[in-house]
């Protein structure tokens, strides 16, 4: 039976093991569908205290309205699944959302927005067991690499441990890799230079045990004519990550032209199409997915 957003609460007080039941009676899907594109809309900022969306600090922290947003966004056509962590996850399976979808669990989320720690991104959400227990599809790990940051070692050596643990159980793991450094306030800054991109995705690549699972999430670059040279560093599977944009309008340009590359498969796009800077969750996600 699926819930709605106000029995949430009450039904986890009184049936936890309705989580393990919504998930045990999914329907699933293969990752690629017969488009050969995926689209997949990602919603696991909250668990890094990443809550704003421009000037609004807290955006994202109203969850009956992040659920509304999710639910709204995976109802529309070309749309194949979702992203997040384990709590929102769990909130769509009660909800009745995720059948038929690809279902992504977050897998490292220590490495908080802002903390001194922020670069030592210990893996603090699902593990391979859980996506595997839960009947999910793929799993989704984030690699920022900052040269002066000893915290990046660790990042790397668990994510290794991480691609072996997925690919053991022969599930996708998308690996989202950065060049990182702290700027004159002490804040975390990607590097989104060709060079910078090229870099991270070659150190990515090479993670772990075997690359057989092992799929790119890849910003698009400054320069999005470096794109095609940038992109010659592997052979793996790319998905385009979205981000949070200012102008809606160039972002949609940039993400078309990418696109159009023979090793990108799709996008993973989260607050841009939740939370648009200009028009409805629907219009946002509607031409994101025209542009596949």
């Amino acid at each position: 039976m699926n819930l709605s957003i106000p029995d949430l609460t009450t039904v986890r007080a009184r049936n936890p093991e309705a989580v393990a039941e919504a998930a045990a009676r999914r329907a699933r899907r293969p990752l690629i569908g017969d488009s050969g594109r995926l689209m997949i809309v990602a919603a696991d900022h909250p668990a890094r205290g990443a809550l704003g969306i421009g000037d609004r600090r807290l955006a994202m922290a109203n969850r009956a309205d992040l659920l509304e947003r999710l639910c709204t966004a995976l109802s529309r056509p070309g749309v194949d699944g979702v992203l997040a962590t384990a709590d929102i996850l769990e909130d769509l399976l009660l909800l009745g959302v995720l059948e038929d979808k690809v279902v992504m669990g977050s897998m490292n989320r220590g490495g908080l927005a802002g903390a001194s720690f922020e670069m030592d991104d210990r893996f603090t959400g699902h593990r391979a067991q859980d996506i595997a227990r839960l009947g999910f599809d793929a799993g989704k790990l984030l690699v920022r690499i900052d040269y002066d940051d000893p915290g990046s070692l660790a990042t790397l050596e668990s994510a290794a441990r991480a691609v072996d643990a997925m690919a053991e159980r022969r599930l996708p793991v998308f690996v989202e890799p950065f060049i990182s450094r702290r700027d004159g306030d002490g804040r975390v800054r990607n590097d989104l230079s060709a060079e910078a991109v090229t870099r991270s995705i070659a150190i990515a690549s090479g993670l772990g045990g075997t690359s057989a699972y092992t799929w790119l999430k890849l910003p698009v670059t400054d320069d999005v004519d470096a794109m095609p040279e940038v992109l010659e560093a592997s052979t793996l599977p790319v998905v385009l990550l979205g981000g949070e944009v200012g102008d809606q309008e160039a972002a949609y340009e940039r993400w078309g032209k990418a696109l159009r590359l023979p090793t990108v498969m799709g996008m993973v796009v989260g607050r841009s199409l939740l939370y648009p800077a200009e028009g409805s969750v629907e219009t946002a996600v509607d031409t994101a997915v025209g542009l596949l």
